[in-house]
């Protein structure tokens, strides 16, 4: 099983899985909350078909990789994938973040600089404030991240259904994706580790990046649907765009939460483009 293997001399370092495919300019994809390195499916096959070698881990906590019961904050994760990054000796990465994982590229680039990063890419992420707050009017309310919590300590799959449903755009007469989709993401969330469930809503919600976003110089990417029902993009991308206004920024008309699903094409050559 392919791992990056814990550091003995770091007592907070974990294993972490990884796959790696394809070769040429490396791409690290960062996954969403929660779910695994395996959402990216259809990211991985595109990428690897343009000629680009794509590694995809799961967060501790997630997946395949440890479960420790702490360790669950933006720092922690931003060590973890320098970890990836320097036990494979990548340079010239590109990375890509997903939903939370956005919050790892944006961090990463904050605490440790970009000497081995040239582009960074964030879909439907989090940055820079989820959470409202007197200086964020526009995040969402803090109860809303307090019932989320309550639902999954109560009831974590009947929690992870419900929020399937809205993490696709679905409605009564609206399915945009197939019931099968719909059980392989549950598939996929519920294997995490319910503490790193829980723990992982504060770090998302609460984290502010736009210290992080000061640092960047590099090539960015945003791209974010204009009916994304989990991640306001008035509270979010709209507002990293204007934080970064040399960044190219791509707003998909009708697209949900889980649009690396629902608009998979569309997304798929927005990469291939970025990153070439």
């Amino acid at each position: 099983m392919p791992y990056i293997k814990k550091d003995p001399a770091n007592p907070s370092s974990v294993n972490i899985f990884f796959e790696d495919y394809g070769s040429g300019r490396p791409v690290i994809l960062i996954h969403g909350w929660p779910v695994s390195h395996e959402m990216w499916e259809y990211q991985i096959a595109a990428l690897t078909d343009a000629g680009y070698r794509c590694i995809a881990y799961d967060r501790r906590g997630f997946g395949q990789s440890d479960k420790p019961w702490t360790g669950y904050d933006y720092d922690t994760f931003a060590a973890d994938l320098h970890q990836v990054i320097t036990t494979l000796e990548l340079n010239d990465v590109i990375l890509a973040g997903f939903s939370m994982g956005g919050g790892e590229v944006v961090r990463y680039l904050g605490r440790y600089g970009a000497s081995r990063i040239s582009k960074a890419i964030l879909v439907s992420t989090v940055v820079p404030l989820l959470l409202k707050t007197d200086g964020h009017e526009e995040g969402v309310p803090g109860e809303v991240f307090n019932e989320m919590i309550v639902h999954i300590r109560d009831d974590r799959p009947a929690f992870l259904t419900e929020f399937g449903k809205q993490f696709f755009g679905e409605a009564l007469l609206n399915k945009p994706v197939s019931q099968e989709i719909q059980d392989w993401m549950h598939g996929l969330a519920v294997v995490a580790s319910p503490k790193a469930t829980v723990d992982c809503v504060r770090a998302f919600s609460e984290t502010d990046f736009r210290t992080d976003l000061s640092t960047i110089t590099i090539p960015v990417m945003i791209v974010h649907g204009d009916e994304d029902k989990i991640v306001p993009i008035n509270a979010t991308s709209d507002i990293t765009a204007s934080l970064l206004p040399n960044a190219a920024y791509y707003r998909i008309e009708g697209a949900p939460h889980g649009l690396f699903i629902t608009h998979k094409s569309e997304l798929n050559q927005l990469l291939i483009n970025f990153i070439g």
